[in-house]
């Protein structure tokens, strides 16, 4: 017997695996946190974005705050009353090129890497989302969810359409390695949370 077949043999004869039965259920799967704000704040910083946890009527305040000189302002976000041009209007989205600043809706967050899901179906176009200058996106304090395993539990697949997960504003890192932030769409991104 050759060495090689001596140690096949050997391999065949203690590699035993045992049968284990399969999880059956998976609660409790995926890193939780104890504050989903603060993580999720975390990991938009890390990627050029910003968090803000405000309530309801000072809205309009803490926009205005942030951006004082945009001019075109496209939302649909109820509650929001500083939209002066309506990008459901446009027949292309060519169109809506000028947008200075969007303001839209986001389904949930997830806390853990700082992103949001936005399919929003009252936008007639979803290149509103990536055109615009700068971006703000309104989601409900209840809304942050931990990881991407509830994340995907929320998303309904059996309804068609768009939707996307965003985090921060755009952002490339292929050149040389080095973060340029605006490259390819938002210069700058927010993601703002209404208390409940």
């Amino acid at each position: 017997m050759s060495s090689k077949d001596a140690i096949l043999n050997a391999i065949r004869q203690n590699n035993k695996v045992a049968d284990v039965d399969l999880p059956s259920s998976y609660e409790n799967f995926g890193i939780t946190f104890e504050n989903k704000f603060e993580k999720f704040s975390e990991m938009i910083e890390a990627v050029g974005g910003k968090a803000l946890l405000i309530e309801k009527d000072q809205l309009d305040e803490t926009i205005k705050s942030i951006y004082p000189d945009e001019k075109l302002i496209a939302t649909n976000v109820e509650g929001c009353n500083l939209g002066n041009f309506d990008a459901n209007e446009a027949n292309d989205g060519h169109e809506l090129k000028d947008i200075d600043l969007a303001i839209v809706k986001g389904n949930f967050a997830i806390a853990e890497n700082g992103a949001v899901w936005i399919k929003d179906e009252d936008n007639k176009h979803r290149c509103v989302y990536f055109i615009a200058q700068n971006i703000i996106t309104v989601v409900d304090e209840n809304e942050i969810l931990n990881n991407m395993h509830e994340a995907y539990l929320q998303i309904d697949f059996t309804n068609k359409g768009w939707g996307a997960f965003v985090s921060g504003p755009s952002k490339t890192a292929d050149i040389e390695q080095s973060l340029v932030i605006g490259a390819h769409g938002p210069k700058s991104g927010y993601v703002i949370f209404i208390k409940s």
